[in-house]
């Protein structure tokens, strides 16, 4: 086969491949590279119901001068400093006990324990709404069993965030026990059978053994829950519309109201990139602190 040949077949060869992954480009592209350079170029000019200009950090001191902004960051961490380790621990925890179950066992209680994964973040938040109604709601009438008076919890100030917390953290883990549980699976059973042999009870084995070898997925964890934490909006939405006041406010609610409430798109985005921004600082900061080489 001579060289112009060869060249041929392999230049139709590169051409096929180009088209083939085309179209992940360009969906890139369109709806993923576009839409943040829009928005970065849109975070320093003013644009509501009309184009004004370019305004340069004017938008960016605005978000800091915003009664509205610290509320709603101060909730924001407050929720996530709750939330996260909850979301890192509590399915730990399920899944090394679910490992102690038999296999048909296992399957129950995993199928259990994913179930309310499969509702979206609205159904779960409307029956939360139902769950803490002042005056049918299952909250109140567990409460009421052990002596405590009934409580307003969407509607008062005071308990309002804590009935989102809440909500939160006994709404599911399902699917970071079953990241757990997949990396348990990995880990050598002789590690175990060495410990027992050592005397190790089952407590010493989980944080001694399996939680340092989990490592790279608990790192996983923590990441993706961070990055949720930031970003809560379905339950401010739907069950408090931020209030009352201001408590419930968080930072992703406040740019959908002032996208969609006051139109003011130059400081949503420049709202959201600030966010961005902090995800990113606090990620890589992850990373620098908690990464590891250990994989199984």
């Amino acid at each position: 086969m001579n060289l112009s040949l060869r060249r041929g077949i392999h230049n139709r060869e590169a051409i096929a491949g180009y088209l083939f992954v085309a179209p992940v480009y360009i969906a890139f592209i369109l709806f993923t590279l576009y839409p943040l350079v829009k928005s970065v170029i849109m975070s320093f000019t003013m644009v509501g119901t009309e184009y004004v200009g370019w305004v340069g950090l004017q938008n960016y001191a605005a978000v800091f001068k915003d009664y509205a902004w610290w509320p709603s960051v101060k909730n924001t961490i407050i929720y996530s400093a709750v939330v996260v380790p909850a979301a890192i621990f509590i399915p730990f925890f399920l899944a090394a006990l679910v490992r102690l179950m038999t296999p048909a066992a296992q399957t129950i209680a995993k199928s259990c324990l994913y179930l309310p994964q499969v509702s979206s973040g609205l159904v779960m938040s409307l029956v939360w709404f139902w769950i803490y109604d002042p005056f049918n709601g299952l909250m109140n009438y567990l409460i009421g069993k052990v002596g405590i008076p009934p409580q307003i919890w969407l509607g008062d100030a005071n308990t309002a965030l804590l009935a989102l917390i809440l909500m939160s953290v006994l709404a599911g883990h399902g699917s970071n026990m079953l990241l757990y549980l997949a990396a348990m699976g990995g880990i050598p059973n002789t590690l175990y059978a060495v410990a027992r042999l050592e005397g190790a009870n089952w407590w010493q084995t989980l944080h001694n053994i399996t939680w340092p070898l989990l490592r790279p997925t608990v790192l996983y964890v923590m990441i993706m829950s961070i990055i949720s934490s930031f970003q809560v909006f379905t339950p401010a939405y739907v069950m408090t519309r931020g209030g009352p006041g201001l408590a419930t406010s968080t930072v992703v609610y406040k740019i959908f109201n002032d996208l969609f409430t006051y139109f003011s798109f130059g400081i949503a985005t420049a709202e959201a990139l600030l966010l961005a921004v902090v995800i990113i600082g606090i990620s890589l900061i992850q990373f620098r602190f908690f990464a590891s080489d250990v994989e199984y």
